[in-house]
């Protein structure tokens, strides 16, 4: 292993066997001279603080009688609740707080709207309510000790499931909690590896579907909870497979499952309890996922992720028939803990495109109609002006197929003298998905050509790709990252010399092994949040994302050679790129001293580096002056280093 690290240091792009590949949906390589720069005369570089001003949908829920909506959104630049017409009106403030309320769920009775809110991100949120006509917030809980989160309002006696998770603890379990506040926890996980969620009230609320899943999503089973007693019963479940419930009809009959079992990619299925017997939807090759029944119980709602684009369908049970619905391509995903109206005619659906920052959206499920319920993007954020996106797949270091999206500048002369950067996404068991990016949108409309990577760990290429950085984080995954810059260059547009590197949380932790074992690949580097050194790690995060960590890498004592092989720490010494590092004091996902690690490293080796902590922030950033201020020196970091000084 020592001699593969020395190795990489220089040629990362090493030649392997074709066996060595990672088996993934078979999709048409993309020749890197097929991409062309738009010509548009509309084009301009967008103006960051209209970027920064972009209002961000948190969540949302309907009121009892579905003529009013309840959005959590930072029209203020806080995340707080508003309240709008269904029919459409100008939206009216509920709430004002410096930390995010999120979650919202209307209560049982109609008078009231619960949400979550923690203290300046640390992630330890309380269940909080108010007046659906405005009025005093209320703590319901107050357990500064407790995480409360993942509300699920029940159809009797004012009751809401959740998740709760103590801070001394890894592990979560399902709870009920009263209309006084007043929370009874149901289950007792005791391996902090495991954790129990919520998905649907069934049997007039006397029992629960819920799902008890490991921390590193690789297995999963469905639960049937007793709301009386606790007592639990494993409805589905089987050896190191995913069975995740997401709905279930209100008799109990039918559960919709989303599942890897048998093809090692995510699909869904109908599952009847009392036969025991299975109802699969169409077979494809791409990740499938379940998200609800409709209010009759008689269709379901399921999408597909393919190569990073979403569509939404509806599945007749009786039939079997499924339908797309009419829906932009894009990221489309319905929204809130309850996207149905009570009627069960509508559907609360957030949609966004590389070109059409988020809104939130009403769907009718009769006349396949829908319209925007919002309107979160500044006026200068038109689709005529905005960048485009191209999905694009290239071939890695040992043949596997790696997709990516690639947002190209219009007006681009194709004279290999342009500037890039590449922007790995955090996880690692995470996606890039072709939605809107704040990031990719201010880079590109300023002629950066963008590339976002699906290296392998990511989600939505099967279980192979998902598991193929397993225990070695930061090999090959940075090598199909140093792969997406050789992409860029090869479509003659990008100058070697001028490409960059940008990510937060694991995308962090990509751009700081990026520059320390291949230091002359990328000329400038910004990294929010991300890890240093994985021991260090371990010691200080929370119980949670220990256990997390133990499914990625195992623990300190039992793989040392790992920790080593995977610690930017171990390479950092070797960084040429000056970097800048944006971090949050509150973060419990990835310490303040992981930031501060680097800086003290690099800035005692005589390298250029500057690190920024905001107060009262956690893991990425809530208030908008933090927003707007991290993506205004992200930005400047880059024109300062990979653009050319005036006159040259």
């Amino acid at each position: 292993m020592r001699r593969l690290l020395a190795a990489t240091a220089l040629p990362l792009l090493i030649a392997h066997p074709a066996a060595a590949q990672i088996a993934t949906p078979d999709r048409p390589v993309t020749d890197p001279a097929s991409l062309q720069s738009p010509a548009n005369p509309k084009a301009r570089a967008v103006p960051v603080a209209d970027i920064g001003a972009s209002r961000t949908l948190g969540s949302a829920a309907w009121s009892i009688d579905g003529k009013q909506i309840f959005v959590a959104t930072n029209l203020t630049g806080r995340t707080n609740i508003w309240r709008t017409d269904t029919a459409g009106s100008w939206p009216v403030q509920l709430t004002q707080s410096d930390d995010a309320q999120t979650g919202l769920t209307a209560s049982a009775d109609g008078q009231y709207l619960y949400f979550q809110q923690d203290v300046g991100g640390n992630e330890y949120s309380d269940i909080y309510r108010v007046s659906v006509d405005g009025g005093a917030v209320e703590n319901l809980t107050n357990t500064p000790d407790r995480r409360e989160s993942g509300m699920l309002p029940g159809p009797v006696g004012g009751l809401v499931a959740l998740s709760t998770k103590l801070k001394s603890q890894g592990q979560t379990n399902v709870a009920v909690m009263d209309a006084s506040g007043t929370v009874r926890v149901l289950t007792k996980e005791a391996d902090p590896q495991y954790g129990w969620s919520p998905i649907a009230w069934i049997d007039g609320g006397k029992a629960l579907i819920a799902n008890r899943d490991r921390v590193d999503s690789k297995v999963a089973e469905v639960w049937r909870i007793d709301v009386a007693s606790g007592a639990a019963t494993r409805l589905i479940a089987k050896a190191d497979t995913v069975y995740v419930a997401a709905d279930a009809t209100a008799d109990g009959k039918w559960i919709a499952v989303n599942t890897d079992v048998g093809t090692g990619q995510i699909h869904a299925g109908l599952y009847d309890v009392a036969a025991k017997r299975w109802k699969w939807l169409k077979p494809t090759p791409w990740e499938q996922t379940a998200s609800l029944f409709t209010r009759d119980g008689k269709t379901l709602i399921f999408g597909t992720n393919a190569d990073t684009r979403s569509t939404l369908y509806t599945y007749d049970l009786a039939s079997g028939a499924e339908s797309a619905l009419p829906i932009p391509p894009g990221v489309n995903y319905p929204v809130g803990r309850e996207p149905r109206s009570p009627d069960g005619r509508t559907l609360m659906v957030n949609h966004s495109g590389a070109d059409s920052p988020a809104n939130l959206y009403l769907y009718d499920l009769a006349t396949g109609a829908s319209r925007p319920a919002t309107q979160l993007a500044i006026a200068s954020l038109q689709p005529d002006v905005l960048p485009k996106s191209t999905v694009v797949t290239y071939k890695s270091f040992d043949g596997t197929l790696v997709s990516a999206i690639v947002t190209m500048p219009a007006n681009l002369k194709r004279d290999g003298g342009n500037p890039a950067i590449v922007l790995p996404h955090g996880g690692p068991t995470g996606q890039a998905q072709d939605g809107y990016s704040r990031y990719a949108t201010a880079f590109a409309s300023r002629g950066y050509v963008v590339i976002q990577p699906n290296f392998r760990g990511s989600t939505g290429y099967g279980k192979a790709f998902q598991d193929g950085n397993y225990k070695d984080l930061g090999g090959g995954d940075l090598k199909d990252t140093i792969a997406a810059k050789d992409f860029l260059v090869k479509t003659g547009y990008v100058d070697s010399k001028r490409v960059g590197i940008f990510g937060g949380s694991y995308g962090g932790f990509m751009t700081l092994m990026a520059i320390g074992r291949a230091p002359d690949a990328f000329a400038a580097a910004v990294q929010w949040f991300g890890i240093i050194n994985w021991r260090t790690m371990y010691r200080d995060q929370d119980e949670e994302l220990k256990a997390y960590q133990r499914g990625l890498l195992g623990t300190p004592e039992s793989d040392p050679k790992v920790y080593d092989a995977a610690s930017p720490l171990t390479y950092i010494r070797a960084a040429k790129a000056p970097l800048l590092t944006i971090q949050g004091e509150n973060d419990i996902r990835v310490p303040r001293g992981q930031a501060q690690e680097v800086h003290d490293i690099l800035k005692a080796k005589g390298n250029v580096v500057e690190t920024i902590f905001y107060p009262a922030e956690g893991h990425g950033f809530q208030k908008r002056e933090n927003q707007l201020d991290s993506l205004t020196r992200t930005v400047a970091w880059f024109d300062k280093y990979l653009k050319p000084a005036a006159g040259q």
